[in-house]
């Protein structure tokens, strides 16, 4: 992601105020909401291949048209296009991974591959970090030029997967058969529910994060010069930790993981608050490293309590409540930011964040004492 140190400033530079920025965000938010559900369930039914192709081909529509924009609604229309891609590649990208693996007889295997893809994924972004600084040094719109490039590199990419068979082909596509699988992940298998819940309030401190650590940069004088050179440590360190996910999945019982993930994301919201100058980085590592070790091993607590035949559908709910969730309080955060100030609005996120993951920690713990 070439344009992402420079994001925030290119839309100021474009006229937006930070409640514009998150409303962009709110709309691609609402556009993955409507359409990641029916998308899991296609990529049940039609192929995951079908969909990831089709993903790439919109996300390259939408850079193209963030390459010529130059204004609120210009940016809606790419923020929609990528927001029907996301709803594409969500789901169906993790569960074709998995079943793989399940096929080849190495399930146990998937958190150590997922944190691979999350280690490559961040250490290709801490390098577009550095060239998408460059880049902006010429022009803040040259990075999104070069990231329409990359994202046409997705499609010839999707094109060569291998589809794995799945255990049972669904029949036919209803939506009275998607709200029975949603109503089986939600309310009938209660573990999973925990799980869901507690991997989409940890997903939602990741997206609202991206938005505010250059506002926080900001806040606490960090140089511009700066902005790439942080962003790029700070996808590394999700790196380092993703890579290892997995021993420390295999060391430590689940209990202690998923608390560790609460208090050290959500918590350092709060904490984010309360600190300015070093502090404050230091804290962003600490979210940052436990960040990249809960990613992978999350994915596996619901893969492991997913049937095949429903897993894109079961990861897309996950991503589904991720985004309604940010849809809702993005622009609540975007305005108070604007009016009052960006240590309130963290704590105020942190705090929503912390109390729903713990929420689910109460009803795992339950379940599993049952």
């Amino acid at each position: 992601m070439l344009f992402m140190p420079i994001i925030v400033i290119f839309f100021q530079d474009n006229g937006l105020e930070m409640r514009h920025i998150f409303t962009l965000k709110a709309i691609n938010a609402i556009t993955v909401v409507i359409l990641e559900i029916p998308s899991g369930y296609m990529a049940d039914v039609l192929g995951r291949k079908k969909t990831l192709v089709l993903g790439t081909i919109l996300s390259f529509g939408g850079f193209i048209a963030y390459s010529i924009a130059y204004g609120f609604w210009g940016f809606a229309i790419a923020e929609f296009l990528i927001g029907v891609s996301m709803s594409f590649i969500s789901g169906a990208d993790s569960a074709m991974l998995y079943d793989t693996l399940f096929f080849q007889k190495k399930a146990d295997e998937y958190s150590k591959q997922e944190g691979r893809i999350t280690a490559l994924g961040n250490f290709s972004e801490a390098a577009a970090g550095i060239l998408g600084g460059l880049l902006a040094g010429v022009s803040l719109r040259l990075p999104f030029i070069a990231q329409a490039g990359v994202a046409f590199i997705g499609i010839p990419a999707a094109l060569l997967l291998i589809e794995p068979e799945i255990h049972q082909k669904v029949k036919k596509t209803t939506m009275l058969a998607i709200a029975k699988t949603m109503k089986y992940v939600l309310v009938q298998n209660k573990m999973l529910r925990a799980y869901i819940l507690f991997s989409s309030f940890a997903g939602m401190t990741s997206l609202t994060l991206a938005w505010f650590i250059q506002p926080f940069f900001t806040s606490i004088d960090i140089p511009l010069t700066w902005f790439g050179i942080l962003w790029t440590s700070l996808n590394l360190s999700v790196a380092l930790t993703a890579v290892f996910a997995y021993k420390l999945q295999s060391a430590l019982p689940k209990t202690a993981i998923l608390l560790m993930v609460a208090f050290f994301t959500g918590g350092g919201f709060i904490l984010l608050g309360f600190s300015n100058g070093i502090w404050g980085i230091i804290i962003l590592f600490l979210i940052y490293l436990v960040r990249g070790m809960g990613t992978p091993i999350l994915k596996d607590f619901i893969n492991q309590n997913t049937a095949s035949d429903i897993r894109a559908t079961v990861l897309s709910i996950r991503s589904f409540i991720i985004r309604i969730a940010f849809a809702v309080i993005s622009p609540l955060l975007g305005w108070y930011t604007d009016h009052y100030n960006l240590s309130d609005a963290l704590i105020m996120a942190g705090s929503i964040f912390t109390g729903g993951m713990l929420f689910a920690i109460f009803l795992y713990k339950k379940e599993k004492a049952s």
